[in-house]
């Protein structure tokens, strides 16, 4: 089985500082399955792919002290030797890629370690996978994590296209993330594709899979799927995944994608699968800032930091401050930015500060631009003039950008009947004429030129899922026409 990886990061060859293997040798390890191989076969400033070849022994697999196969049908004697374990992608690569890239996957790197804690153009081909599910399910469980997907279904025989596809995918993974990212998601899903694992799974698997999923599993739409599929279908194991990874996130962290409340009945088959909202909101809000010309960035309400992983991840923004009022909030984006391991030199840029938005805080006067993403809504209307002055005509950004559900679009998600909101904690949900209403009293109040836009795929009769408003203060462009 095979696994290949490539960035375009200038210089391209940092790549093998990063996975600590050199580009000019072959290094080979044993595995308790077989071996594995990872090489170059392309290596330079411009491009560099860094090649992991897994050789599975079928004696090896077959006869491991206690071990249980899973990829056997039952009764088949031969089974544990004859299947496609050695050829596509599954738990074993998994396993492979867990011991080769050790290092990589914690995010460290001792030649490089600013590049380790930095998102990077990368690539990730797996030519053989097989996705029990087909290639929707690839897209399902990549797209949201900021992946492009291109999963090619492969023919059960070319000859003959009327036999239709196999159950393989060719997978293409396209994104910017950092490389330890990459890593875990690919540790954690490839065996949730194959939907099967070459050894038995004992309760130490909830920890790993814990570990790997810091960050993103917490807020996946298919974090159901995805614990029960990798626990192997243990209904005890993944009942305590689910529940510990329920509690590291707290109550009042708004929700990474409030496409819809994955409690409506009904939910989850919709355009929000197909097109990864969050993923886009994230991307508008971040273009937004650039456009701006902001270098210091507030992220208001930041809860579990997802915002802030990506401004921390773009060097323009020379400081960035998340604001939250749960302190366990403010702790899972300290785990999610893995604020302990970074170097002294990017750990600067970062701040996290506990305030309420409601109240006014001097420590968040002076920046440069500030976001609110996805958090007004789950304010009670009564709070919204409290928070306006303090955010508004106090902490006073020059660039202020708010993101908000767009109710009229909650016709097209199954579930959704009237009244009911996209998440169970907000408080409302605007329309696109209460919304601009809104904006407009608030840019007038306070001396700010407002421009509204929309993010997702616009429905000619509802609008765009989510509505997004980019505040700039009038004084600011005062200053800048001087």
């Amino acid at each position: 089985m095979l696994l290949t990886l490539t960035t375009t990061h200038h210089p391209a060859t940092d790549l093998g500082h990063l996975l600590v293997k050199h580009p000019d040798r072959v290094q080979s390890f044993d595995l308790p399955t077989g071996a594995a191989h990872v090489f170059y076969p392309e290596a330079d400033e411009a491009r560099c792919t860094a090649a992991l070849l897994v050789e599975v022994d079928p004696l090896k697999l077959g006869g491991g002290r206690g071990r249980r196969q899973s990829s056997a049908p039952e009764g088949f004697t031969l089974g544990q030797y004859v299947n496609d374990r050695p050829y596509a992608a599954s738990s074993l690569l998994s396993s492979a890629l867990a011991k080769v890239f050790r290092s990589a996957l914690r995010g460290e790197s001792r030649d490089r370690p600013e590049l380790a804690a930095t998102a990077i153009p990368l690539t990730v081909r797996v030519p053989v996978l097989r996705c029990r599910g087909g290639a929707d399910l690839a897209v399902r469980v990549f797209a949201p994590l900021g992946w492009t997907v291109t999963a090619t279904p492969i023919p059960l025989d070319e000859a003959y296209p009327e036999w239709g596809d196999s159950r393989y995918v060719d997978l293409t993974l396209s994104g910017t993330l950092r490389l330890a990212d990459a890593l875990n998601h690919l540790y954690v899903l490839l065996p949730v594709l194959d939907d099967a694992k070459h050894y038995w799974v004992a309760p130490d698997e909830v920890d790993k899979l814990l570990r790997a999923g810091s960050g993103w599993l917490a807020g996946h739409p298919e974090r159901a799927l995805i614990i029960r599929r990798y626990l192997a279908h243990r209904r005890a194991l993944a009942g305590a995944a689910l529940a510990r990874l329920t509690a590291l996130r707290p109550d009042d962290e708004p929700p990474t994608d409030d496409s819809v409340d994955p409690a409506a009945d009904g939910a989850g088959t919709t355009a929000a699968h197909r097109a990864p909202l969050a993923v886009l909101r994230r991307e508008a809000v971040l273009t937004a800032l650039r456009d701006s010309g902001a270098r210091r960035v507030l992220d208001l309400g930041c809860g579990g930091g997802a915002l802030l992983t990506a401004l921390v991840a773009d060097r323009r923004f020379t400081e960035v401050v998340g604001v939250d009022v749960a302190d366990r909030s403010l702790a899972l984006a300290a785990r999610r930015l893995r604020l302990d391991r970074l170097p002294e030199r990017q750990r600067e840029r970062i701040r996290l500060r506990q305030s309420a938005l409601t109240y006014r805080d001097d420590r968040l006067r002076g920046y440069d631009a500030a976001v609110l993403m996805e958090v007004v809504e789950h304010l009670d209307p009564p709070r919204l003039p409290a928070l306006q002055d303090a955010v508004f005509g106090h902490a006073r950004p020059g660039t202020v950008v708010v993101t908000t559900p767009n109710v009229e679009y909650n016709v097209r998600y199954e579930g959704l009947g009237p009244g009911r909101f996209r998440h169970a904690d907000h408080r409302f949900e605007w329309t696109r004429a209460e919304f601009a209403a809104w904006v407009e009293r608030v840019a007038a109040t306070h001396g700010y030129t407002a421009t509204i836009t929309g993010v997702g795929d616009a429905d000619p009769e509802v609008g765009t899922p989510t509505q997004m408003a980019v505040l700039t203060r009038d004084d600011r462009n005062e200053e800048t026409d001087r």
